[in-house]
Formats: structure tokens, sequence, C-alpha cells
């Protein structure tokens, strides 16, 4: 699992940071940015840690950001402001889980556990559904076959993997390495020129002609579908 952690504290922060690479966690911690750029970064991780109150930007204008562009992932909050109605507000705008400092590490390992499980339970539950959508596209995964705005849009057996693992990680940006590993099955090294050319074969058949744009090039960081 990859990990933002948005801690104002350097020492709090290098604690979590350290403690949670000890457990395998993948974690970076951001210190600056906007909220429009700590917004499109978040959508490379699967969980977010953060503080309501931070250096740069309000931990809560995140929440809501990240949940009204429904970037697929976990929130979890850790503030000292932890009464009553700080958690409240905390969760109602879009935090999965509010910890208070101070607290055990023990306890916040626990509780990154349990939004994991809840990730991937996420995940398996949306990979089983048969249809996916987005705007105006539909994917039927049982029928192998795809339609925009009621047209049937013939794609060949790789271009239906690629455009099927975009769809399951929708509004999420995915390297051109996850890419190869999720319709390849492996790391294609020196032909990533491959994914590309793949990539503009869906913009041709799934873009070209219809108004709003869906498949977009985030440069030096991958691809993403979005509405």
């Amino acid at each position: 699992m990859k990990i933002l952690l948005l801690e104002g504290d350097p020492r709090t922060a290098t604690i979590i940071k350290n403690s949670l690479a000890e457990h395998a966690y993948d974690v970076t911690h951001l210190t600056e940015g906007t909220l429009d750029e700590t917004v499109a970064t978040s959508k490379n991780f699967d969980l977010v840690i953060l503080d309501i109150v931070l250096p740069h930007i309000s931990g809560l204008e995140l929440c809501k950001r990240i949940r009204k562009e429904k970037i697929k992932l976990k929130i979890l909050i850790l503030s000292a402001l932890s009464g009553v109605e700080d958690r409240v507000k905390g969760l109602n705008c879009g935090a999965d889980d509010y910890l208070g400092k101070p607290f055990h590490f023990s306890e916040l390992l626990a509780r990154i556990r349990a939004l994991t499980r809840k990730f991937d339970e996420d995940e398996e539950a949306e990979q089983s559904s048969s249809v996916i959508s987005l705007a105006d596209l539909t994917l039927d995964v049982q029928f192998k076959t795809v339609t925009r705005a009621g047209k049937v849009i013939p794609l060949t057996l790789k271009e239906f993997k690629l455009l099927s693992t975009l769809l399951y990680n929708k509004n999420r940006v995915l390297s051109r390495e996850h890419i190869a590993k999720e319709v390849w099955g492996h790391c294609l090294e020196n032909q990533t020129n491959l994914i590309d050319v793949y990539i503009n074969y869906l913009r041709t058949k799934i873009d070209r002609g219809f108004s709003k744009q869906l498949i977009y090039t985030m440069i030096g960081a991958g691809y993403v579908i979005k509405d």
C-alpha cells in the first residue's frame, strides 16, 4: 500500500514514516504544495494520513476535494484536535477514520491495516462487477463489450484489457510500469512506447468523435481515465 503522509511536525512525520517502513509500507511525506497540487498528488496513493492543521493547506478542505473528485483512496485524519466535534467534522468531510494525538503506534498500525482490508474489499467488489461505467462510457467485463453514448466500440483483446485496467482505477493516475504489469503481465523495460501506442489506439476509438475527452496523459506520471 502506498501512503501519502501530510504531517506538519517533522519529528512526528519521521517517526511515522520510519515505523511504517518497518512494516513494508511505502510512505511519502509531503511538506509543501497548493491544495490543487496536493489533490493531484494524492491520486497516486492508496491512503492519505493527514493532520487537520497543516502549514500550507487545510486538511479538511483536502478531504472535501478528494471526495468531490471521487479519488479512490482511504483517508485517515491524525490530529491533536480530537474532541467529539472535531472528529465528527473530519468524518463528515470525507475521512474514513480519525485518530487523536498523542497516539500509540500500535493503534495507528491497526487502523491502517483495517483501512487496507477495506480498500482491498472495495477493489474486489468493483472488479467482481460485470459492468463498469464512466460518464457515457460503459464496459461489460462478462460479454467483452464497450459502448459510448450508446455506440458499440470494437476493441482488440489487448485494448479491452488496457481500458478495463484504466476503468478499474478511474480518476487515479497509473504509471507505465503499473499498466505494463496489469496488461502485459510483466515490465516492458525498453518497450514502454508500446503502452503509448496502445493508449493512442484507445484514444482514437474512445475519445475521437466525442465532445468530452476521457483519457488523459499526466506528463512524467502516466495515464488516467476520468470524467
